[in-house]
C-alpha cells in the first residue's frame, strides 16, 4: 500500500512539471503605458495612456508565454488638455488614422524562474519595428482580494521616435522615449 501511495505522488508531481499555459488579462485600474523624454534638454517629460489593454499568457514550468498589448492612443494624458491634443496631431501620434499602438512578443526570455525580457514587435504610427522590453520586475502569486491567481510586472524599453514618424521637432525635443509599462492581470 505504501509502494502504490508513493507511487501516486510521485506520478503527481511528475504530472505537475506538465503543467498548462496560464492566461491572463490584464487590469484595467492598474495597467499603464508610460512615456518619457528630454524636453530641449530642460526637463524629462513624463505623460502615460489611460487605456491599455494586455492579454497574457505564460508557462513558468516550460518558461515560454506571450503578450499582446493594446493602447488607445486617444487616451494620452500629458497633465494638458491642450498639449494631449498637439501629442494627438498629425506630426507625432496622429490618432485620427492610427488610433492605437501594439506590442506582439515573439519569445519571452527567462533567467531562472523569473522573466528577464520580451522580445516583440511595436507598430506606432502603422509602422512595426521589433522591441525588447526589459522586465526589470516580476511577480505572480494569488491576489489577497480576489482569491485568484495574479501576475504583474514592469518592463521598460527605449525607442526612437523619428523611426515611427513621429519625429517632429527632432532632435531638440528628444528623439529617444523611454517606454515604461506597469501591468497587472488577473488569470482568466
Amino acid at each position: 500500500m505504501k509502494k502504490i501511495f508513493a507511487l501516486l505522488v510521485a506520478a503527481g508531481i511528475s504530472l505537475s512539471a506538465f503543467a498548462a499555459p496560464e492566461s491572463f488579462t490584464s487590469d484595467a485600474n492598474h495597467t499603464f503605458a508610460r512615456f518619457e523624454y528630454s524636453h530641449f534638454g530642460y526637463s524629462t517629460q513624463q505623460s502615460r495612456f489611460n487605456n491599455t489593454t494586455a492579454k497574457i499568457v505564460l508557462d513558468r514550468v516550460a518558461k515560454t508565454g506571450s503578450v499582446e498589448a493594446v493602447i488607445d492612443t486617444k487616451s494620452v494624458d500629458t497633465g494638458s488638455k491642450l498639449f494631449d491634443g498637439h501629442i494627438q496631431g498629425e506630426d507625432f501620434l496622429d490618432t485620427a488614422k492610427f488610433p492605437t499602438i501594439t506590442y506582439k512578443s515573439t519569445k519571452f526570455n527567462f533567467d531562472g524562474d523569473k522573466v528577464a525580457s520580451i522580445d516583440g514587435n511595436l507598430t506606432i504610427k502603422g509602422v512595426t519595428k521589433p522591441v525588447k522590453l526589459t522586465v526589470t520586475h516580476m511577480q505572480c502569486m494569488d491576489h489577497p482580494m480576489l482569491k485568484k491567481l495574479a501576475c504583474g510586472a514592469n518592463a521598460t524599453a527605449t525607442i526612437k521616435r523619428t523611426e515611427f514618424n513621429a519625429g517632429k521637432y527632432a532632435p531638440y525635443v528628444g528623439d529617444d522615449v523611454t517606454l515604461t509599462f506597469a501591468v497587472e492581470s488577473i488569470k482568466d
